[in-house]
This record gives C-alpha cells, structure tokens and sequence, in this order.
C-alpha cells in the first residue's frame, strides 16, 4: 500500500503500460508527499468491450476504473487533485473520455499495509514522507 490499479477498455504494450506506471508514481509521489518506493500500480488493459459505465436510460458507455487503496488522513482536496491528475494522465496517454475515467478511493490505516522492505507494517500517514537528502548542506 499505497496500491492503484487501472482497469483500462482497451490492450496496450508492455512498454507503455510501463510508461503509466512511471508516471502514476512521480504523480503519487508529488501529490500524496511519499517515496515512489511504498506505490504498487497495476494495469489492466482488459481489451475492447470490458470496462463500461451504466446509466439510468441507455446504452452503456466505454469506461475506465482507477482504483486507489491508500492509507487515511490526505484532506479531499489532495485525494481530488491526485484523481484529476491520474484521470489526465489515461486521457493523455490512450485517448480517453475524460467524462468516463472514475477515480475511487480506498482508506486505511498503516497497520493495514505489510512492506517486506520497510521489515513489517506501514504506519499511519503523518504528513509529508518524502525521503530528503541530508547530505545537501545548501538547502
């Protein structure tokens, strides 16, 4: 945890699945004030005809899914911001509807998240993680 996973209506190369995970992390990474390190991004490119949105009257609509297990305390304009930019990163990168890209969030406690590297549990979200160098004596 952090976890994202991307369920996309479409397939693509692993290069470019690649490329999204890249860029959803430097994303996650400025917005949520975390290492790169602790995010996990899986993409589902589920082929032509597997991600739909439904509405009341009508025929369902081409979609895609963004789901964000994240651990609690972010305020929702940080949560919003993060969507948009994920939301724009899909749009960009394989010609989306905007309109049709749903974000969803999943909060938890650290204690929920279990890192090998990190030698056992997350802890609870305090503020900004990012790691610092504190070699550089000019900041």
């Amino acid at each position: 945890m952090p976890s994202i996973q991307i369920d996309l209506p479409l397939t693509s190369r692993p290069e470019t699945k690649q490329e999204l995970a890249r860029r959803v992390g430097e994303i996650y990474a400025e917005i949520m004030q975390v290492g790169m390190d602790l995010l996990t991004v899986s993409v589902h490119d589920l082929g032509e005809g597997s991600v739909w949105r439904c509405h009341e009257s009508g025929t369902p609509t081409p979609s895609a899914l963004i789901m964000c297990d994240i651990r609690r305390g972010r305020p929702v304009q940080t949560r919003a911001r993060l969507a948009q930019e994920l939301i724009d990163a899909c749009v960009e990168m394989f010609e989306l509807d905007a309109l049709w890209v749903k974000v969803e969030f999943t909060q938890h406690s650290g204690d929920e998240m279990y890192h090998p590297h990190l030698n056992g549990f997350n802890t609870d979200w305090t503020g900004d993680e990012r790691a610092t160098d504190k070699s550089d004596t000019t900041a």
